[in-house]
């Protein structure tokens, strides 16, 4: 169907009621536009790793990207987000300074969707997308992490976090808490919630443990 033959049936379909069949048609079609929005953006990452560790893309809203920087304020140097989506926390992070800020993101369509918003904001060459499996990359030079990951992949994150990150590092999560860490800080309510963990209370505390139980 070409471009004018669609604008004659959204003619169509704005003069007449809409019956059953009608409604059936526009859901179907909506349907359809969802699938292909999964199979051309989200589907090629997830091919790429186990069922258990795929992690499927929501954006970050305005406000859980404000709590991520505010639970970072006062802080510095190399920020990464672990699942960066169409990066938009990562260039927030290069907006207040922090250098270099890094995105790892599996599906390289966002990573390509991520690119383009950098260069429309001019931030561009001040900003590092990566299409790389986040369970992969090493993250021994990272001080600043976020997080927007889903529950069922946190247990195993937390173990990657902390033989990995230095002491120095916080790690800030969005959306969900890790489960069985002690946060620094809180900020937020409901789904804008975010949790700061620094890295050495969190080293403390399980070495604390450790011992109670031998």
């Amino acid at each position: 169907m070409d471009e004018d033959d669609a604008y004659k049936v959204l003619l169509e379909l704005n003069s007449k009621p809409l019956g059953l069949l009608g409604l059936v048609q526009i859901a179907g079609c909506s349907s359809l536009a969802a699938y292909t929005v999964w199979a051309l953006l989200l589907m090629p990452g997830f091919r790429k790793v186990p069922l258990k560790l795929q992690v499927p893309y929501i954006p970050a809203n305005t406000q859980q990207v404000s709590n991520v920087m505010r639970l970072l304020k006062g802080r510095s140097g190399k920020m990464v987000d672990l699942g960066s989506g169409d990066g938009r926390i990562v260039l927030e992070a290069v907006r207040q300074g922090f250098h270099p800020a890094v995105g790892y993101e599996l599906n390289p369509w966002l990573v390509r969707l991520s690119s383009l918003y950098a260069w429309k904001a001019g931030y561009h060459r001040q900003v590092s997308y990566q299409c790389k499996d986040l369970w992969k990359v090493k993250l021994n030079d990272c001080g600043n992490i976020s997080v927007f990951l889903a529950p069922s992949v946190l247990p195993l994150l937390e173990s990657k976090l902390l033989a990995e990150l230095p002491d120095g590092a916080r790690v800030v999560a969005g959306r969900f808490p890790l489960p069985t860490w002690m946060p620094s800080d809180i900020i937020g309510e409901g789904s804008n919630r975010a949790w700061a963990y620094d890295i050495k209370s969190v080293r403390e505390a399980v070495k604390s443990k450790q011992k109670t139980e031998i």
